[in-house]
């Protein structure tokens, strides 16, 4: 299995992103909207590839969370995906691997939105699965976001947390979580 190389950007280059633009589109089915790709810019990108053909990626942004009165810097996972025709075979965790590792030493807690069939890879990496309520910090103020809470998990690295207290996101366009 080789390596996934990892990039910010801010070094991606025009037929990179062409490529992982369609790779998130195929992954999704299509369902994959013009604000969940802005998510997955600004910050460092794992890049798995078969040959010369992108089969895989990951991001990391920076977010901040509230919690428990603190705002914590957060490295929150966006635009995991494998190519279709390379699921099933560990790519997801390859994929997952630099990114933890950078969580662990740049951040102070690691969050992100599973979807229901990607939940055991996350937690068989050591997410955990936010057992609190959820809300974001939107322009109306702080709203609950319950349909939401399912979803999110957390990689404790040195904040104090609480898992069934309230998790608060910052505000972004599109899905919150």
């Amino acid at each position: 299995m080789t390596e996934p190389r990892v990039l910010h950007t801010a070094d991606l280059d025009a037929p990179t992103r062409r490529d992982l633009r369609a790779l998130l589109d195929l992954a999704f089915d299509g369902e994959f909207p013009d604000e969940d790709w802005e998510h997955c810019l600004g910050g460092l990108h794992a890049l798995l590839y078969s040959g010369d053909t992108l089969i895989g990626h990951a991001a990391v942004v920076q977010r901040q969370l509230l919690h428990q009165g603190r705002t914590l810097r957060t490295g929150y996972v966006e635009g995991v995906a494998v190519h279709p025709a390379h699921q099933r075979r560990g790519h997801g965790g390859t994929l997952m691997a630099p990114l933890e590792r950078i969580i662990r030493h740049g951040y102070q807690l690691g969050a992100l939105g599973a979807a229901q069939d990607a939940q055991p890879l996350y937690r068989r990496r050591g997410w955990l699965p936010w057992l609190g309520t959820t809300a974001a910090l939107t322009p109306e103020g702080i709203l609950p976001t319950p349909e939401e809470t399912e979803a999110v998990h957390v990689l404790p690295v040195d904040a104090a947390l609480d898992r069934t207290g309230l998790l608060t996101c910052d505000w972004r366009d599109g899905d919150l979580w």
